[in-house]
């Protein structure tokens, strides 16, 4: 097939009755396949998806190996040209598909793209895991066109271009097989948060590119599996982004960023204590102590990413701290930090139809 759309699935029976009718309505393009891989859940789904989509090949895996592992498993099963990865609380709409597909075929420098990502609770504003692509600054704090941390914007219309980006969110990538597995797919040590950042800062020092296709169009509910204020969403997101500055950066910026990061993550930890969130407070804590304890588990990955890497210098990646520019000089947004011309953002010119991105 030409196009494999995976849903993995966990607990998520009621997400699929809802969504995958209108999915299957919308996604009727020629050589797409809508495939659901389930990761032993237990709440009754492979019985609906028996029962009421007999029709959707279902990839039975025997236990939940998370996200990461889930996908890889489920994809080594799967030939297709490309890949959708796509949460099963996403609603896409009408020729969704067609966009994405169009500009992959004639851009054969593009490993991945993501359509934008509109909040389904609040269809005239960005959706907080994706908006319309994102970005990271230079001491691992990722934002994206539409949402700089908390601060969410209404689309307007103001990122309806085509522009290169650091990361494709997770809740819909769309990526080349060839090089989701030569960049060696998922890391499934993450088990969930942040793999999908650490594939595309892979695919991208390997000198492919990453970009947002805007005129696709999807809503994203978010937080389906885990909520934003649960502490292990807090702990993952902490221990996963430290593996994967550890695993990624350049040998000359390593050890600065983590003295850095060291500070900063106490900071954060302080100022859940300050809100009487102490589960997050312990998270942090707890996530800092499993990153120096796998630390060494990573050292083979670090090597191997650092021989095969042929661009070290991501222009999508800012030479800037985010948490200065947006609690100190309150740039909220995107726009406000893209207009700040004394700093590098890290972004280059962004691309209008199918101009090559070269041009």
């Amino acid at each position: 097939m030409k196009i494999a759309i995976v849903i993995l699935n966990w607990n998520g029976k009621d997400m699929l009755k809802r969504y995958l009718p209108v999915l299957q309505k919308c996604s009727d393009v020629e050589g797409a396949q809508i495939i659901v891989a389930d990761n032993d859940s237990t709440d009754a789904s492979i019985e609906m998806m028996e029962k009421q989509f007999p029709s959707v090949p279902l990839i039975r895996l025997d236990r939940n190996y998370g996200f990461a592992k889930g996908y890889n498993m489920a994809l080594r099963q799967i030939e297709a040209e490309y890949y959708i990865l796509l949460n099963s609380d996403v609603e896409v709409t009408q020729d969704w598909l067609v966009p994405l597909v169009s500009y992959m075929d004639v851009h054969p420098e593009v490993a991945a793209c993501q359509p934008k990502l509109i909040d389904l609770k609040h269809p005239d504003k960005f959706e907080y895991a994706g908006g319309a692509g994102g970005y990271m600054d230079k001491w691992g704090y990722m934002y994206c066109r539409g949402r700089v941390f908390d601060t969410i914007e209404k689309d307007e219309g103001q990122y309806d271009t085509i522009a290169p980006v650091f990361w494709a969110t997770g809740a819909c990538l769309m990526v080349r097989s060839a090089d989701y597995w030569a960049a060696g797919g998922l890391d499934d040590r993450f088990f969930a948060h942040q793999e999908e950042i650490d594939l595309c800062w892979r695919m991208r020092s390997l000198g492919r590119r990453i970009v947002c296709i805007p005129e696709s169009r999807v809503l994203h509910v978010g937080g389906a599996t885990l909520d934003k204020s649960n502490p292990y969403k807090t702990f993952l997101n902490f221990r996963n982004n430290l593996l994967m500055l550890y695993k990624n950066l350049p040998e000359d910026e390593l050890s600065k960023v983590m003295r850095v990061r060291f500070w900063l993550d106490s900071l954060a930890a302080l100022m859940f204590i300050l809100k009487f969130h102490w589960g997050d407070a312990k998270a942090v804590f707890k996530a800092r102590r499993e990153f120096k304890r796998l630390k060494p588990q990573f050292l083979d990955s670090r090597m191997e990413n650092l021989e095969e890497s042929s661009l070290t210098d991501i222009p999508e990646r800012g030479d800037f701290s985010l948490l200065w520019r947006y609690h100190v000089k309150r740039q909220k947004t995107y726009s406000q930090l893209v207009s700040d011309s004394k700093c590098s953002l890290g972004t280059v010119p962004v691309v209008r139809g199918t101009v090559p991105m070269d041009q």
